[in-house]
């Protein structure tokens, strides 16, 4: 079946977190697709409301059945029915976990730059961000497991958020480093939490490693979040799932989900995500192709346009993480003066951490025509910026 990526869908007007902009501008930072979601899901939700009737919902035996099966088939893992547990979301599950598992004060465990909210969602809490940068060298990102030890023994870190595939940087980590990460995390005590939201967003041809599938280490010290909503562009539909296989662990987790009133599921939640995962195979995978020629159009474009930016190598997600570190100044600098100079929208990587203020972040799970509108837009707005930081070494400034 043929499926269209490249048919505009006008957002504006429609409440939109990322389309609240501007008439001029074009947003290419929030991560969320401009695609419609798959016509089969669609057609679920469609027939869900045709009924009629919005009363309060349960979680029945197919929701569980089509996770288990997606799972398995997609990426090997065998997920027994006791270890999930419905969710409204991923952010929500994490900061439900964070205020279970630990205690004010205590430390949690990010690797930087990493996902944005996973600060709020420990320091909004009470608890203490302990950031352990990612190296970064010939324009790669690795962990330095040396550090992380170090890090990981320290008594008061309790817990590790892990983010499958990286998002921003668009890594894939392979059995092997996750295998160390899981055997670190269960000699000193910590447990794992890892967001596999972006899993099935890799390049066609590649795939991600489950955590809970790499070791026992890593199976029963880990609580993994999953969603049919980045893949799918249903976040708005409130759908996620949180897989614990330890029994005493999910215990807790499940209190937690249930004490916070994030466990229950609105009418369209279920229905969108049994479509997602029983019929959405062929768009996923059309829609991977197309990701990853936005991708190599984009790194095309700015190795030949644009030199003294570097795109950062990535298998997975659909953002693109640009070092900007050639041009000098601060990353959000020139996020605001591009967005100023074009309405280029992009995000300023000072707010992953790490070294993140010397890149910005592009979002290219758009149209066709929309990339090669950011593009052009992106190259005014360097040209612009170079210009501008020229002026103010003349003046001295």
């Amino acid at each position: 079946m043929n499926y269209d990526f490249d048919t505009p869908v006008n957002r504006k007007d429609t409440n939109s977190l990322k389309w609240d902009v501007a008439d001029h501008e074009l947003p290419m930072w929030v991560a969320d697709m401009d695609f419609q979601t798959a016509p089969e899901i669609r057609e679920a939700i469609e027939n869900r409301a045709a009924h009629g009737v919005f009363g309060y919902s349960v979680v029945p035996d197919e929701w569980y059945q089509a996770y288990m099966n997606w799972w398995k088939e997609r990426h090997g893992l065998n997920m027994e029915k006791d270890w999930l547990i419905f969710c409204t979301g991923v952010v929500p599950a994490i900061s439900s976990i964070v205020r279970k598992l630990t205690t004010p004060g205590e430390k949690v465990l990010i690797q930087t730059p990493v996902y944005n909210i996973f600060f709020n969602s420990i320091e909004n809490n009470g608890r203490q961000v302990l950031e352990c940068p990612l190296r970064y060298e010939n324009g790669k990102y690795e962990i330095d497991f040396a550090q992380l030890e170090q890090k990981l023994s320290d008594p008061q870190v309790t817990l590790m958020l892990l983010c499958n595939p990286h998002n921003p940087v668009g890594k894939i980590w392979d059995r092997e480093t996750l295998a160390r990460i899981g055997a670190l995390c269960w000699k000193y005590h910590v447990v794992v939490v890892s967001d596999e939201i972006h899993c099935e967003l890799t390049d066609p041809g590649d795939s991600y490693v489950p955590f809970a599938s790499v070791s026992e280490f890593c199976r029963d010290n880990s609580i993994t979040c999953i969603a049919p909503t980045k893949a799918f562009n249903l976040a708005g539909l409130q759908t996620a799932a949180v897989a614990v296989p330890n029994s005493t662990l999910r215990h807790k987790v499940w209190r937690g989900l249930n004490t916070d009133e994030v466990a229950e599921p609105n009418a369209f939640a279920v229905p969108a995500a049994v479509a997602a995962f029983t019929k959405g195979s062929g768009w996923l995978d059309a829609l991977r192709v197309y990701l990853y020629e936005n991708k190599t159009l984009v790194r095309d474009f700015i190795a030949s346009a644009l030199p003294d930016i570097r795109v950062v190598p990535s298998r997975a997600t659909y953002l693109l993480w640009l070092d900007c570190s050639g041009l000098g100044g601060d990353a959000a600098a020139i996020a605001s003066f591009i967005r100023r100079e074009t309405g280029l929208y992009l995000s300023a990587g000072d707010q992953y951490g790490g070294n993140g203020s010397h890149f910005l972040r592009m979002n290219v799970a758009c149209p066709r025509a929309l990339v090669l509108d950011g593009l052009s837009r992106l190259k005014q707005g360097m040209h612009a910026y170079e210009r501008f930081t020229a002026a103010e070494l003349r003046e001295g400034k």
